[in-house]
């Protein structure tokens, strides 16, 4: 069924009010909606954007403005880094009857929610200080006033939309792909709530065949350490997060011969996709092996966190250093 008649079945001739909104985010997110294609076209003859400041010259009091529950639906992409993306967050849920946390930083706080492992004043001194590609030799850091001016704050870590506000449904992917949003689009539009796929990315996998029944681990490869021969990407001892993360983007990184890194999020009723991996793989390694190979394993996996969260730190783990360094 094509959009457009999907939306006049939400009701007769009123246009449905649609809004978008960035958070801390690239950009991608927005641009997404533009994979619709001449999709787009049926969305937009019978829906209303009344709110998109990426795209068009709409201003905060524009919204302010607007009646309570007035938009039908808003989506909200990007993480919550800022006391503006906080105050937007808010307000959009104020304004809007369903409330959409739209692709991965939103949902779960994605790539950049690894900065949580670290302070405030970490991430500055990274940035404007210990950078070697940035020249400041007045050792400045940025303030959230001066004289002239006053910044948002720069919160001391960031949060997800659902930290902050309800959230009526989530659409995963960083950012969401097509087919996923073309599916969260119908039933939305539908007033559904519940969309996607409930299966393991492996089930969709273009190298599920090439999966053997028993897979033997002595050691993990990066991407760059190992000739990819095309098989399954576990089976050639290379981490995939394939069988912990939720289906529905096709396996499109997989078909670019890059193991799945987990931007979809967890499969439906598992919490922590982290640990459902690391439970998937110490199922591969098994008992039958040896300490010392067994510590092989470990120490052969370097980054666990930008390994195994790398899409939900934000959302599941502690925030800020565990041990000081000093």
């Amino acid at each position: 069924m094509k959009l457009k008649s999907l939306v006049r079945l939400h009701g007769g001739n009123n246009m449905i009010k649609i809004a978008m909104y960035w958070g801390a985010g690239c950009g991608g997110c927005d641009v997404s909606l533009l994979g619709l294609h001449e999709k787009i076209l049926d969305l937009l003859n019978e829906a209303e954007i009344v709110f998109w400041p990426c795209a068009m010259d709409f201003k905060y009091e524009d919204l302010e403005k607007m009646e309570d529950k007035s938009i039908d639906i808003a989506f909200y992409n990007g993480g919550i880094r800022t006391e503006e993306n906080e105050e937007i967050a808010k307000l959009l849920r104020k304004k809007a009857k369903v409330l959409v946390a739209y692709g991965s930083c939103a949902t779960e706080g994605c790539v950049i929610g690894l900065a949580n492992l670290y302070t405030k004043k970490d991430i500055f001194e990274t940035v404007y200080l210990k950078n070697e590609t940035t020249k400041n030799d007045e050792k400045i850091v940025p303030k959230e006033e001066t004289d002239d001016l006053k910044l948002p704050e720069f919160l001391p870590y960031l949060k997800t939309l659902e930290q902050v506000v309800k959230v009526d449904a989530s659409i995963p992917g960083c950012p969401p792909p097509t087919p996923v949003l073309e599916d969260a689009l119908n039933a939305l539009l539908q007033g559904k709530t519940k969309f996607g796929k409930e299966v393991a990315l492996c089930d969709e996998c273009p190298r599920k065949d090439t999966k053997p029944d028993k897979i033997e681990i002595s050691r993990f490869y990066r991407w760059h350490e190992k000739e990819d021969n095309g098989d399954c990407f576990l089976a050639q001892n290379m981490i995939c997060m394939g069988p912990a993360t939720r289906a529905g983007c096709g396996g499109e990184c997989i078909s670019a011969n890059i193991p799945c890194t987990g931007c979809m999020g967890p499969v439906p009723k598992v919490r922590n996709q982290g640990t459902s991996m690391l439970s998937a793989i110490a199922s591969l390694i098994g008992e039958d092996i040896d300490e010392e190979t067994e510590k092989e394993i470990i120490n052969s996996i370097e980054d666990f966190a930008g390994t195994f969260y790398k899409f939900s730190t934000a959302k599941l783990l502690p925030k800020g250093r565990l041990k000081d360094e000093s």
